[in-house]
């Protein structure tokens, strides 16, 4: 994981359960003598993210409707400080902090996750766009309920769900990143062999019909090649908009024809990031409109500013 993540060790669930009574319930002692929980069980999991929530990140309500996903919060972690590391690359290796830093988060979810963690880490300003209507309601509640974040986050609904950024970014709007957890299934059917698959390697021979996630977060038509390249395509008309757009790729074998559409747009800075967590292998594709010199003149101008 990377350097500055707090949970690259083991989950301390001695303390954790000082921030969260009812996980208590769900923790036991495994056959190697370590606390753990059940991690096909969608309540001790979300349980397990409240304790994380409060007591790392300072939040003292975070909930979900049902089905929805509850995203693991070490690996959402990586992403925003990679993001990080990646805005420090325009800045003279100097990451920016503060408010003036905005990021837009694709499909935020009804657990608004990465403009949480984004927020308490480095201070970032968020907007955060979503098709799914319950889930923007379980969103801007989460921000209700901790009044640190409403100044900070902002949650859009986005009423075409043809579009990614159309109609999100408008044509007076400055993001420094964007960033995108997109559903890579093609379909329903693929979407449940990838929960079963789950399933298998967490040790769980039934099925479990709340293992987490609606539609419209696992699978879209054509999956994810289709959706990202969709991203890259509107990309090209907010090349002034934004100075890095960024998407998580899960299929590797999906990278080379990313970086093909990114040469016909003619993106100038095109980066691919490796994130690691345990035996899964994830990526972060990054690409800018702007050159180096153009990258700093855009940094100096946002994040200079007090």
């Amino acid at each position: 994981m990377h350097i500055r993540n707090k949970h690259s060790g083991r989950y301390d669930f001695k303390k954790l359960k000082a921030y969260g009574s009812e996980l208590s319930s769900h923790v036991f002692t495994n056959q190697y003598g370590n606390e753990t929980i059940d991690f096909s069980n969608p309540e001790a999991v979300k349980l397990l993210n409240q304790a994380i929530l409060k007591m790392d990140y300072g939040i003292s309500f975070w909930d979900l409707p049902e089905n929805f996903l509850c995203p693991p919060i070490p690996g959402r972690a990586d992403y925003v400080h990679h993001l990080a590391d990646l805005l420090a690359s325009s800045f003279g290796d100097v990451i920016p902090k503060g408010e003036n830093v905005l990021g837009l988060d694709i499909g935020v979810g009804a657990n608004c996750i990465y403009p949480i963690l984004g927020e308490h880490e480095y201070g970032w300003s968020f907007i955060g766009s979503e098709i799914e209507i319950e889930a923007v309601r379980s969103a801007r509640l989460i921000l209700e309920k901790n009044i640190h974040l409403k100044n900070r986050i902002t949650i859009y609904h986005q009423t075409e769900k043809s579009n990614i950024l159309k109609g999100v970014i408008r044509p007076q709007d400055e993001f420094d990143f964007t960033m995108c957890n997109p559903p890579f299934h093609a379909s329903a059917q693929d979407a449940a062999m990838g929960t079963k698959r789950k399933l298998k390697n967490l040790g769980i021979k039934k099925h479990l019909l709340n293992f987490g996630g609606k539609s419209h977060e696992l699978w879209c038509q054509g999956g994810e090649k289709a959706f990202v390249r969709k991203m890259i395509s509107e990309s090209e008309l907010m090349r002034n908009n934004c100075l890095w757009f960024t998407t998580l790729v899960s299929k590797k074998e999906n990278l080379h024809f990313f970086e093909q559409e990114l040469k016909k747009i003619s993106a100038i800075d095109v980066k691919v990031i490796e994130m690691g967590q345990g035996q899964k292998i994830s990526r972060i594709l990054a690409w800018s409109f702007k050159n180096k010199e153009e990258q700093l003149q855009w940094a100096k101008r946002r994040w200079s500013l007090k």
